[in-house]
């Protein structure tokens, strides 16, 4: 597992976000705070405080280079 932090501040992001990590067959969680979230739920990341950055935990070990490249837009610090 790798957690990166990302940052989601309009809404253009969240569903470009929601279309890039469902491209792939692994699980990613949303954490901010005492919540987490599956990153794939467009309604649960509308849930969330967008306002900071939030972290992203990608349960996948095999395909970390690839994912990665895809969401830097997304990754913050």
């Amino acid at each position: 597992m790798k957690t990166v932090k990302i940052s989601l501040n309009s809404i253009d992001k969240v569903k470009a976000f929601v279309n890039d990590v469902t491209k792939f067959d692994t699980d990613f969680d949303l954490v901010s705070g005492r919540y987490v979230i599956d990153a794939k739920s467009i309604m649960g990341i509308f849930s969330l405080d967008l306002s900071k950055a939030i972290d992203l935990n990608i349960h996948d070990d095999e395909n970390i280079d690839d994912i990665l490249k895809i969401l830097e837009p997304y990754i913050v610090g």
